[in-house]
């Protein structure tokens, strides 16, 4: 039995590293990336998601079409509503992303997604993979990125996660011997560490910050992490203005709450798991996962989203309603400035600023607060006066 289970695991773990070879080989032909400027019209996927998804999403969707009104009527951007991508449809047909529902997707060149639901293992139904992994494998959405702002704190974070590696890439395809032990990987390749580097490099140059931090745990994992700090050391070299630091990520964790060590950070580069963990670590300094959006790009395709999940529940509680759309909205924001459209994304961005400025309308997802409809109202209120005048 024994020697029945060495036999399984190796024959999965060799064509697990065939499979990895072949990406890795993919990867170092990378295609160049999209020239908004010169596709029309821009076709902008619309997700509606799961849970609390469609709740926030109308109020995301509506600015949207009132933002890029013009556009839209001049032909220069579409929007498709995409309906497909939710738990039901993809229980129902047994995929994680129906094949319709992806084709439908690749005809777009960004996507506005609200959140999915990823059913649990021993929860009675399929367990199937998380979407947004497999969004972002299959449109090679190589760089996740998260802006944190807390202007009293002095905060102005911006983190640069690879998307595509690390524990993630193999998740749902580890080893188990029952009743004994179970394994699972991690992989890191070198053009995969080299671009998200080269991102979080090019955005610190382009956006005047002086400081890289680079987050890993390689004193322990050190052939992957190793190799993923070795490789932004070499993309670092081309950088002489920006200063690189190196971070084991349990002190990072400690530093982002040290009101003593907040102001000096600015851009933070990740691998895949410790990214998702210490983002939302950091949107929560900002005043939640719900205030916090992410922007999920590549050099064919765009997913901009929320960071939070679809929060079931609240919607067993029946407080779907007061559902932050912040987040979403935020991830608009990213969009908008992604496909070149800088002038709406401005507007959009001091909007909520004045909404919360002022305070009139405070969405605290219980009742006590405004609900989620309320605020969008109130914000798109705020965008037609800024605007129209």
């Amino acid at each position: 039995m024994e020697m029945k289970y060495l036999e399984e695991a190796a024959e999965q773990f060799k064509q697990l590293v065939s499979e990895q070879m072949e990406r890795a080989e993919r990867l170092e032909r990378e295609e160049q990336a999209l020239d908004f400027n010169s596709i029309s019209p821009i076709i902008i996927g619309t997700c509606p998601g799961d849970g609390i998804g469609p709740i926030i999403f109308e109020e995301a969707e509506k600015t949207l079409r009132f933002l890029l009104e013009k556009e839209i009527a001049a032909g220069k951007v579409e929007i498709r509503r995409i309906d497909g991508l939710t738990l039901e449809n993809r229980l129902a047909s047994g995929e994680t992303i129906p094949k319709e529902v992806l084709s439908q997707l690749k005809e777009c060149h960004v996507i506005l997604k609200g959140p999915t639901t990823t059913p649990q293992a021993g929860g009675g139904v399929k367990n199937l993979e998380s979407a947004n992994v497999t969004l972002r494998r299959e449109l090679d959405l190589f760089a996740n990125i998260r802006p944190v702002k807390v202007p009293e704190k002095g905060i102005d974070w911006t983190f640069f996660r690879e998307n595509t590696e690390g524990e993630y890439a193999l998740g749902s395809r580890g080893f188990e011997i029952p009743g004994k032990l179970a394994f699972d990987f991690k992989v890191i390749t070198d053009a995969g560490t080299r671009r998200i580097a080269k991102a979080a490099f090019e955005f610190a140059r382009n956006n005047g910050k002086k400081q890289v931090a680079v987050i890993t745990k390689a004193n322990i994992m050190k052939k992957t992490d190793g190799k993923f700090l070795t490789i932004c050391r070499e993309v670092a070299e081309d950088y002489p203005e920006v200063t690189m630091t190196d971070w084991y990520v349990d002190i990072i964790c400690a530093n982002l709450i040290n009101p003593d060590m907040q102001k000096n950070f600015q851009v933070f580069l990740m691998p895949n798991l410790y990214g998702d963990i210490i983002t939302d670590e950091a949107a929560q300094i900002q005043g939640g996962v719900g205030t916090a959006g992410s922007a999920n790009t590549g050099n064919r395709y765009g997913m901009f989203e929320a960071i939070h999940g679809s929060a079931p529940r609240m919607i067993e509680e029946g407080l779907g309603a007061y559902a932050n759309p912040s987040s979403i909205l935020k991830a608009e924001e990213m969009l908008l400035r992604h496909i070149g459209m800088a002038g709406q994304a401005d507007r959009l961005a001091e909007a909520m600023e004045a909404c919360d400025r002022e305070g009139a309308v405070i969405v605290t997802g219980t009742k006590e607060g405004n609900t989620g409809k309320e605020y969008g109202d109130y914000l798109l209120e705020k965008l037609k006066h800024m605007i129209e005048g």
